[in-house]
């Protein structure tokens, strides 16, 4: 009995603490309907090499196709304002990230990472995620292995409000929070993964909820793409390819462009 009092007292010391840190930062929705400015954040870097393949880091794959992404943005579109995170093997922590787009008001925000498991090498497919309560374990695994990039930073503790990357608790509570933007978020998420299917005739693994760190706080669209599986020897070898690294960024170049010219009607 004791140690169930304990469990709840626990839980409502997290829920309470977590609703207070809610309250302190609402998300602003944004009035604008046309995509105008883009923020793209290449997950990682720096001290914090993310996942790894055998010979490749998830910050370098991240970093080169974001930067591809944004050159193609440019390119075909002018008009659009594109911001990096980071444009450089550098270190920038996940509340900076969002921060960065809030402050530029940017009207979307794409996050780019690559999975990995160490229970299969076999597993492989693109997955892109989107602000959400996670419905599977691996979706919460996913969530927990990159909201740990928390732990090192500075006094992370009161950056997040004792926020624990390693509470499936504080995971559910984070992924209730940004609501206002869900609908779009999935409409671009559906295209980026439609678009891995036919444009790079990769597997696609399907758009997914969980809640991350790096997007809770964005106040537009935003989703978080896994590129692939690092730890799968053929995925490893494609995305530390030049051609694979433009393959990936075409891919969601179109998915942006089709998600542009919907909202921009």
């Amino acid at each position: 009995m004791l140690k169930v009092l304990k469990l709840v007292f626990v839980a409502s010391s997290l829920l309470v603490s977590l609703a207070f840190v809610f309250k302190q930062e609402p998300v602003a929705y944004k009035s604008s309907s046309k995509v105008n400015t883009v923020v793209i954040d290449a997950g990682h870097g720096g001290k914090d090499p993310g996942t790894r393949g055998r010979n490749t880091k998830e910050k370098d794959v991240a970093l080169s196709v974001a930067l591809e992404l944004g050159r193609k943005i440019k390119e075909e579109t002018p008009d659009v304002k594109v911001l990096f995170t980071r444009s450089t093997d550098v270190f920038i922590e996940l509340g900076e990230r969002s921060a960065f787009a809030n402050r530029n008001n940017a009207d979307l925000f794409i996050s780019i990472h690559c999975n990995a498991t160490p229970r299969s090498k076999s597993v492989h497919g693109t997955e892109t995620f989107v602000m959400g309560l996670h419905k599977t374990e691996g979706n919460l695994e996913v969530a927990k292995r990159e909201n740990s990039v928390i732990l090192q930073e500075t006094n992370y503790k009161q950056k997040y409000k004792g926020f624990d990357p390693n509470s499936p608790l504080a995971h559910i509570m984070l992924a209730n929070y940004q609501s206002a933007f869900i609908s779009s978020s999935l409409r671009l998420a559906d295209l980026i993964e439609k678009k891995f299917q036919s444009v790079s005739d990769r597997e696609s693994r399907g758009v997914k909820q969980a809640g991350f760190l790096v997007l809770w706080r964005c106040a537009m669209p935003s989703v978080l793409i896994e590129t692939g599986f690092l730890s799968s020897p053929d995925e490893e070898d494609y995305l530390s390819s030049e051609d694979g690294q433009k393959e990936v960024a075409e891919s969601i170049h179109q998915a942006f462009m089709a998600y542009k010219k919907d909202i921009d009607r």
